[in-house]
Order: structure tokens, then C-alpha cells, then sequence
């Protein structure tokens, strides 16, 4: 008999999302009588305890009887538990340095790991995860902080509100003024961009209207890989070449920053991936861009100046375009970047329905069943050895 456990997040800072809800639990055992569901107790967990329970799921304190490990955020060492089957975002799959000792321990321990990031469709389409609604509050965020930068509109915290509703009601009324924003990328992430610039009535344009005209109202231009990279000689962009050499391309999106007054960054990047832009284009001076949002949030990456991870509860800070120096928010002289690495905590019930509807849609199941190709494909270790999808990561599993 399968056991799924929900295990409690242990990372620091505190996360509260959850893979599955309380009713999705229920919803799942109805469907599958034959499956039992282990709920490890947790003070911090969006939805709590008692509401489990509730549903009459078990709540537990030691979730050791559970064979497949459900989490959101990386599992602290001394969390692991030998031999068992986890899925959670692990942030290894670029060799991030940071996670290594994390990867180590969970080969010492025999663990197979499943990341939620490397589900994927055969094109390379992502299959799970939450970045519609970090989407939705790194666009609110970026909005935000032009708000308070300009004195012209003013929007509440997220974190204020009750849910996404609520969220949604709050933008009754809103009056924004003229401005320019750039919105790029074509995943998740880009859907809750465009999400939020549709509630918030900001018109789409053309890239090329969008720097040839004034407008007497608020738009923004999506623009996605074609209108972003040109192949250095071939002068054309095709998606599978590009992501395979990179180095063979260059950056447009220099252009758009005389025109565009905030940057919505959603787009996918890795080392290699040219930079939207350079330090030396913001220190040119037509150039009008005063706010990003780097919601795909990879610090040094396509948006030179994220000089770093902000918090959700300072998700805002300045960089000194002349000396590149982290300042307080909204300076003359400064460019405002927001860049929080959990944006949906934010909206942390709403955020956990969505990402429990995909995973009972797209993987449970066939989990439980043995599994497929695209299981398969996202297992990086498989009791504590590297599998073939991942031997690129062999000097990391040393």
C-alpha cells in the first residue's frame, strides 16, 4: 500500500506552502481508497493541522511510515530520512554550489530524489510548479515599487490581503499613469505577468509601436525568445539551437530601455544565455528604466544588476547605476529591483491549490503506478546514485 507523507518544511526562512490541501488529501483517498496520506505535523504550514484532520487525514509527528516524501523547498540534512522516495524543489540541477552537501547526503542516505523542476514535457515545457503565481506577485511587487518610487498610485503588500481575490479587488479603481512597461518571457511565470497586466487594465502593443509611440494610457509588450535573440550571423532565432549554443547569439532587448519604464523579467535563463543588457547600458543617458522586477530572480543572470536575493519583507532595494553598490529603494540616482526567490508564499493557499491540482493531474498517479518517461527524466538520483539523465552533474556528485 502506498503512503504519501506531506512532510514539514524545515529551510530557513520559513516556508508555508504545502503540496497538497487538505481537501486535495481527501479528493485523492476517495479516488484511491487504497493509498494513505501521512500529514507530519507543522505550526508554520499554510493550512493547518486541524484542518487536515478535518478532512480526516492522519496527522502525525513522526513521518517515517511514509515511503514518498512530498515537499516545497530543499530538506535540511538532518530532515533526510534514509532510503525513502522525495519530491521537492532541490535546486541542484545547475550545480548549484550551495546545495552540494545537501546532494551528498541524500546519496550517503540512498534517498531518490524526483525534482518538481525537471518534470517536464518532451519540447522542454516545465509540467509542474508555482510560477503563475510568482507571476502574479513579483508583477504586483514590480507595480508596487514603481508606485511608491513616483508618488502617483499606491498598492497595498500582498501579504496584507486574504487571498488572490481579495488581491484582485484591491485593483477596482486603480488609475495608472502613462507608463511603459517591457514584460518578458513565455512560461508560468509570464502568464501571472500578463495576468496582472490585465486586471490592472494595461493595454498590450507591438514591440515596434511600443518604442515608435506615446501613449495617453499604460501599456506593455511582451516580448518572448524571437524578439529577444538574433543568431549572430544567421540573423534568426530557433528555440532548440539557441538554448544548445547560447554563445552564438545576442541580446536586443538593449533597445527598449530609453522607451520602457519597468522591466517584468519572466524569462528562463542559464549561464551562457546572454544578459538582457550591461552595467554600461544603464549608465547611458536616455535610458528611462527605472523599476525591474526579476522574478525568475537569478542574481548576476539576465538582469546584470540583481545584486542579490531581497526578502518578502523588504522585496525591494536600489542599485546605484555609476558604482553598481546595493542602496536603499527609490534613490535619484538608483535603479529599484525587486527580486524575492518565494514570491507565492505570498499567497501561500491560493498558490498551494494550484501546484496540488498539477501534481494530482500529471504525476501522483502515475507515480504510484511505477511511473513513466517524464518521471523518469526528473529523477536525478535513484537510491543514492546519479542516473543517466543527470550525468552532467558527476564532478558535483563527487
Amino acid at each position: 500500500m502506498p503512503v504519501i507523507g506531506l512532510i514539514k518544511e524545515g529551510k530557513v526562512p520559513n516556508d508555508n506552502r504545502v503540496a497538497l490541501t487538505p481537501k486535495q488529501c481527501r479528493l485523492l483517498l476517495s479516488q484511491f481508497p487504497d493509498w494513505e496520506i501521512l500529514v507530519e505535523s507543522s505550526s508554520n504550514r499554510c493550512y493547518k493541522d486541524r484542518e487536515y484532520l478535518k478532512e480526516g487525514i492522519k496527522v502525525v509527528t513522526d513521518i517515517s511510515a511514509a515511503t514518498i516524501m512530498l515537499g516545497i523547498k530543499e530538506v535540511p540534512i538532518d530532515q533526510l530520512i534514509a532510503h525513502k522516495k522525495y519530491l521537492f524543489f532541490s535546486h541542484t540541477k545547475k550545480a548549484q554550489p550551495y546545495n552540494q552537501l545537501l546532494f551528498h547526503a541524500m546519496m550517503e542516505k540512498k534517498v531518490t530524489l524526483i525534482d518538481y523542476e525537471c518534470l517536464e514535457h518532451e519540447d522542454g515545457q516545465r509540467l509542474i510548479g508555482f510560477g503563475f503565481f510568482a507571476g502574479i506577485v513579483g508583477a504586483h511587487n514590480g507595480m508596487m515599487a514603481y508606485g511608491n518610487r513616483t508618488k502617483e498610485f499606491y498598492l497595498v503588500r500582498v501579504k496584507e490581503v486574504k487571498d488572490y481575490l481579495e488581491l484582485v479587488h484591491t485593483y477596482f479603481g486603480l488609475k495608472l499613469p502613462n507608463i511603459k512597461i517591457v514584460v518578458t518571457g513565455t512560461g508560468r511565470v509570464a502568464h501571472g505577468i500578463l495576468e496582472i497586466m490585465n486586471l490592472m487594465d494595461v493595454q498590450q502593443v507591438e514591440p515596434d509601436e511600443f518604442m515608435s509611440r506615446n501613449y495617453a494610457y499604460p501599456v506593455y509588450v511582451h516580448l518572448k525568445g524571437a524578439d529577444l535573440y538574433l543568431h549572430k550571423t544567421k540573423h534568426t532565432y530557433e528555440r532548440t539551437d539557441f538554448h544548445a549554443h547560447p554563445e552564438n547569439y545576442e541580446c536586443l532587448f538593449n533597445r527598449y530601455l530609453q522607451h520602457a519604464h519597468i522591466l517584468m523579467n519572466g524569462i528562463y535563463w542559464e549561464k551562457g544565455i546572454p544578459p538582457l543588457f550591461t552595467k554600461d547600458d544603464l549608465k547611458e543617458d536616455n535610458f528611462v528604466l527605472t523599476t525591474i522586477a526579476d522574478i525568475t530572480d537569478d542574481a548576476f543572470g539576465s538582469v546584470p544588476c540583481n545584486l542579490g536575493d531581497s526578502t518578502s519583507e523588504n522585496p525591494i532595494y536600489g542599485v546605484n547605476v555609476n558604482s553598481f553598490e546595493k542602496t536603499v529603494p527609490y534613490l535619484h540616482n538608483g535603479i529599484d529591483i525587486m527580486a524575492v526567490g518565494n514570491l507565492p508564499n505570498e499567497l501561500p493557499r491560493d498558490a498551494s491549490r494550484y501546484f496540488g491540482e498539477q501534481l494530482i493531474k500529471y504525476v501522483l498517479p502515475d507515480l504510484i503506478k511505477g511511473g513513466n518517461k517524464i518521471i523518469e527524466g526528473a529523477t536525478m538520483l535513484d537510491e543514492g546514485k546519479l542516473t543517466s539523465h543527470f550525468s552532467y552533474l558527476a564532478d558535483y556528485a563527487k
